[in-house]
C-alpha cells in the first residue's frame, strides 16, 4: 500500500489581501471553481479552492518569505484549452504561452497553455486528447 493517493492541494501566496481577494475571485468567477472554505482577516486570510481532484490553497500574507523556486507551476485539467485561455485573455492575465498542442510520449496526446495567475502563479491548462 502507498503512502501517498494524490494531490490534495497547491499552496500559492498572494502579495496581501487584496491580491487574495483578486486571486480568490479569478479562480472562483473566472475559472468557476468552487470556493471550499476560507478564514482569517487582513494578512492572515486563507482559501482552499476545489479545483477538481484537488485543492488550491491561498494565503494572502505577503509578509512571510517563501523559498523562491518552489513551485514550478499549478496544472488545471481542462476540456478545452482555446476556452479557457480566452477566459483568463478576458479577467486580464498575461498569456505566457499560446495553445500549444504536444506530445507526452508516443501514445499521450496534450494541448497545453500557460499563464500568469493573479497571485503571480504560473498555471498551465491541459487538454488530455
Amino acid at each position: 500500500m502507498s503512502a501517498i493517493s494524490g494531490i490534495h492541494h497547491a499552496c500559492l501566496k498572494a502579495a496581501g489581501r487584496a491580491a487574495w481577494e483578486r486571486a480568490v475571485a479569478f479562480y472562483t468567477q473566472v475559472l468557476g471553481c468552487s470556493l471550499v472554505r476560507s478564514w482569517g482577516e487582513g494578512s492572515a486570510s486563507g482559501a482552499m479552492i476545489d479545483l477538481g481532484g484537488c485543492l488550491l490553497e491561498l494565503f494572502a500574507d505577503a509578509d512571510r518569505p517563501l523559498p523562491s523556486g518552489v513551485l514550478r507551476h499549478i496544472a488545471l485539467r481542462t476540456d478545452d484549452v482555446d476556452g479557457a485561455v480566452e477566459l483568463v485573455r478576458q479577467a486580464g492575465c498575461e498569456i505566457t504561452m499560446a495553445p500549444t498542442d504536444k506530445a507526452l510520449g508516443p501514445d499521450y496526446p496534450i494541448r497545453i497553455a500557460f499563464f500568469r495567475g493573479p497571485a503571480g502563479e504560473s498555471v498551465e491548462l491541459i487538454q488530455e486528447r
